[in-house]
């Protein structure tokens, strides 16, 4: 994706070539840390990036993807709030993003289109984060495990992911032990087929 596929506004355009930059990370790159000062929001061009929640010890839980053409609700508002990252990025593969400078953010709210691509960001993540907030609230872990499988091999084009039991389970903030158990019990249910570090959905 390049930037003329995703803006219309030609002076909006000439201001994206203008300040920003575009930069490629290779897979499992972290594009920032939580506690982090922001210094540039993505927008993915290509590949995917991963959002996980962090807490102070380094617990994770994942909560979305990004892809082409879209970027990062929490950056967004750490930027126009002058906060601290409340979110960790990495690239689920080889990445290529649109880089933009933080003081450009606000600036640009002058041009129709980037305030409406802002606000339907700040819409979609808003509708994610309650998905998962519903998931973890209201669904039993098998049923938490399953998506974040089926999104992660969305992600990443594939029905198979080579991953540990225990990289799920930090992602998921659970024990190994009961992760295990579960794929288990879901490969029981032809949910899944296991292999060493890999998990194939059915």
């Amino acid at each position: 994706m390049d930037i003329e596929s995703l803006f219309k506004d030609n002076k909006l355009i000439e201001e994206l070539k203008k300040f920003s930059t575009q930069k490629l990370f290779t897979r499992d790159s972290t594009i920032f840390e939580s506690g982090e000062e922001i210094r540039a929001v993505p927008i993915v061009l290509t590949g995917v990036l991963r959002i996980v929640r962090q807490d102070d010890e380094g617990n994770e839980v994942f909560l979305y993807h990004l892809y082409p053409g879209e970027t990062c609700a929490m950056a967004l508002n750490c930027c126009q709030a002058g906060n601290q990252s409340k979110v960790k990025a990495i690239a689920e593969d080889q990445t290529e993003l649109l880089l933009i400078p933080v003081r450009q953010i606000s600036d640009w709210f002058r041009f129709e289109e980037w305030k409406i691509y802002v606000n339907q960001t700040y819409g979609k993540r808003f509708n994610e984060l309650l998905e998962v907030i519903d998931l973890i609230a209201f669904s039993n872990m098998d049923k938490q495990l399953l998506h974040y499988l089926q999104e992660r091999c969305k992600a990443n084009n594939t029905t198979a992911l080579f991953i540990t039991h225990q990289q799920i389970a930090d992602e998921m903030h659970t024990q190994r032990e009961a992760i295990s158990r579960l794929l288990r019990t879901m490969e029981q249910k032809n949910l899944v087929k296991l292999g060493r570090n890999t998990i194939e959905l059915r």
